[in-house]
């Protein structure tokens, strides 16, 4: 038995018109209107499927195929459709399309599944529109910070307005919770978005674990003056010290060749961001990330080191917050077991390999056992419009992953 691959590939080429930018890329901001007409899109391919659909009110759009004994833990699988503001378009997508056609091919063949199965596109993973990701999939597990729906996008929209225009009723959060032991197991197909597969020349990979992030927001303030007139030596240059904290990200994150920590600046905000005016104000994003959570703690410790020293040096002063702090979470043996099975059964070499990336399975892992099947990356490229990962390769993976249900059903 095996998957559509031609069916597979236009659901990829119609959900690719969706927000489409450019020739290949893709802008599909979480609880918008661009997402809510993907889901809609979804949805009706999870109903030839079987599913009954429903989007709950985290924005979490889900397809539900009953098993018949519905009292069994479900078996969970997806990812994403919202995408980055300058994305391509295979992140995310991957998962929600591929799982739909792993139950497309078990109603096909008239196989009944004892456990249920539900397909979940889970709302803002990418955490990029309000600064904050995971958002669907820490709701559904009763796991929201304090302060989630104030944050605000650089419209100044709330996500509790976001939520409530996306049709959303925020007073009812309670109802979509996840009871502990519900869920049995949870699956995501995803692209590596990094260039191991690629290099290696494998067309698939088996997840070990997450990487995990520590993102903070920093805020430097100092004193603005005239670019003309105020004397290097007695300035209180916000973006000079900011650009001195990059660096010293870099070389943190950089000590150990070859290791799996990564650090990054991806966001940068300057006042009063004019040529002519000494810059008062600096805010920057911190994304630092690492397997190894013992590492990644002692390098935080030497960036707030830095941080101290740099500001004192240029006479600045600083607010630091924590938006986004996990350990890293590691893939179920017996799950990489059965992957593992299925790959050797189509003839795949699939190497073994960590994610830098976050992704949903994050939050799933601290309710229940999950598993992932990377697809690679040409070249590497994710984020990116330039983004691909080839249909023959999404294909094999699909099957990879119906194979991986059948034997989890069996369980």
């Amino acid at each position: 038995m095996n998957i559509n691959a031609s069916r597979l590939q236009a659901h990829f080429e119609a959900m690719s018109l969706i927000g489409k930018i450019g020739e290949t890329g893709t802008c599909r901001p979480a609880h918008s209107a661009l997402e809510k007409q993907a889901f809609y899109l979804a949805a009706s391919w999870m109903e030839e499927a079987g599913m009954t659909t429903k989007i709950d009110n985290f924005g979490n759009l889900i397809g539900t195929l009953e098993g018949t004994n519905p009292e069994l833990p479900l078996l969970m699988m997806g990812s994403h459709l919202d995408s980055q503001p300058y994305g391509g378009r295979f992140d995310g997508v991957a998962g929600v399309l591929c799982a739909i056609e792993v139950v497309t091919t078990l109603t096909e063949n008239n196989i009944k599944p004892t456990r249920t199965i539900e397909v979940i596109s889970f709302a803002d993973e990418e955490g990029w529109r309000f600064n904050k990701g995971l958002f669907g999939s820490k709701g559904i597990l009763g796991m929201l910070e304090e302060g989630d729906l104030q944050r605000t996008d650089k419209d100044g929209i709330s996500r509790e307005k976001a939520l409530i225009d996306f049709g959303c009723d925020i007073t009812k959060f309670k109802e979509d919770e996840y009871k502990p032991g519900s869920i049995f197991c949870f699956l995501e197909l995803h692209i590596e978005q990094g260039p191991v597969l690629d290099i290696a020349n494998k067309p698939i990979g088996i997840v070990s674990g997450i990487a995990g992030p520590l993102w903070l927001t920093v805020k430097l303030k100092g004193m603005a003056g005239h670019a003309g007139s105020v004397p290097m030596a007695i300035r209180k240059d916000a973006l000079v010290g900011a650009a001195e904290i990059i660096i010293a990200l870099n070389e943190i994150a950089t000590q150990i060749p070859c290791a799996s920590t990564v650090g990054t600046v991806g966001t940068i905000n300057v006042f009063p961001a004019s040529r002519n005016i000494i810059p008062e104000e600096v805010s920057f994003t911190v994304d630092l990330r690492d397997i190894d959570l013992e590492r990644r703690n002692r390098y935080e410790k030497q960036l707030l080191e830095s941080i101290e020293a740099i500001t004192q040096k240029h006479q600045l002063t600083y607010t630091i917050s924590e938006d986004t702090n996990s350990e890293p979470r590691y893939c179920a043996d017996w799950i990489k077991a059965i992957i593992r099975k299925q790959c050797e059964a189509l003839n795949l070499d699939a190497p073994e390999l960590m994610s830098g990336p976050f992704h949903d399975s994050l939050s799933m892992s601290f309710v229940c056992d999950y598993g992932m099947i990377f697809i690679r990356s040409k070249d590497g490229i994710s984020h990116n419009p330039l983004e691909y990962s080839s249909y023959e390769d999404l294909a094999l993976g699909t099957n990879v992953l119906l194979g991986t249900v059948q034997q989890i059903l069996q369980k």
